[in-house]
């Protein structure tokens, strides 16, 4: 029979690892944080590797400790499957995907087609559309898809593409008000769609910074036209004639080949970040998220 650690110690380290925190873990767990912070000692002395370091109140994964939880992970994971599937046939991973709203119905569903189709057809997949900040632990997300990775340096990044903004409109607003590219100057203000991303983001595409960059001298009244504060409502608002709207190339893509849309300016404004998947660093080496992982980047790219 093998050996093996003591099951509350192992249960200890997941919550902690998973978390960050040993009082996070000790609320799940319904234990103090000093009985969380012991659980994991024994199982160090158990191993006998360091699976923390500790300073002051904040803890990360050592080496070891990357190394082990994955497996561990995977276990209390396939234990839960199994106990939650006893009279519902063959137990299925499960990932928890949350994801930026103007990433969720213009990229991230076609991009999974065709892994849905394929590898991860077995896999239970719980897609969140939300706003950053995301939290990771207390809401039990594998995997974050979003602009950007300031909001998260503690976790682990992975760059899909670095987008460019460029200037979109339904073909009949473009016709009427934009027939030469050169006389941006005759669209009025009202015709403008200005985006805001949110508080937290410093870097949001901008009538202002667009014409700087793209050596336009037109620089529309930010107090006239429509405002929206999603770039999927400002892509919308182009589609239905609203104006013209700044948007990412990558997220237009598909409705301009379509003839939904059309690039009215010529000019670009490059983002300044990529979109990126966010993720614990302990989870890298599950085998479905990494394989999910694999399936985006390639479709970044494709």
């Amino acid at each position: 029979m093998h050996r093996l650690p003591p099951l509350n110690a192992l249960r200890a380290f997941e919550a902690a690892a998973r978390t960050g925190s040993f009082a996070q873990a000790g609320q799940e767990l319904g234990v103090t944080a000093a009985a969380v912070s012991q659980q994991v000692r024994n199982l160090e002395d158990w191993i006998g590797k360091r699976l923390f370091l500790r300073s002051g109140n904040r803890i990360v994964l050592s080496d070891a400790g990357r190394a082990a939880y994955p497996g561990i992970e995977q276990a209390f994971s396939d234990i839960a499957a199994v106990s939650a599937a006893l009279g519902e046939g063959r137990p299925r991973a499960r990932l928890v995907v949350s994801v930026l709203p103007a990433l969720s119905e213009r990229w991230l569903m076609p991009a999974l087609a065709a892994w849905r189709q394929g590898p991860g057809a077995e896999t239970v997949l719980d897609l969140r559309v939300e706003l950053d900040p995301v939290a990771f632990a207390k809401d039990r997300i594998d995997l974050r898809v979003t602009y950007g990775a300031t909001l998260y340096p503690e976790y682990r990044a992975e760059p899909l593409w670095r987008d460019r903004a460029i200037a979109v409109a339904s073909p009949g607003f473009a016709a009427r008000w934009l027939p030469d590219p050169g006389r941006i100057g005759d669209l009025p203000d009202a015709g403008f769609i200005h985006s805001h991303w949110g508080s937290d983001s410093a870097t949001e595409p901008s009538w202002a910074n667009f014409m700087v960059a793209a050596r336009i001298a037109r620089l529309p009244d930010p107090m006239r036209g429509l405002h929206v504060d999603l770039t999927g409502l400002a892509i919308a608002a182009a589609e239905a004639g609203l104006g013209l709207a700044l948007a990412p190339a990558g997220l237009v893509a598909r409705a301009i080949a379509a003839g939904r849309l059309v690039q009215a300016l010529p000019q670009d404004m490059p983002l300044a970040q990529p979109y990126a998947m966010i993720l614990p660093h302990a989870l890298a080496r599950r085998t479905e998220l990494a394989g999910l992982m694999a399936h985006l980047a390639r479709a970044a790219t494709a």
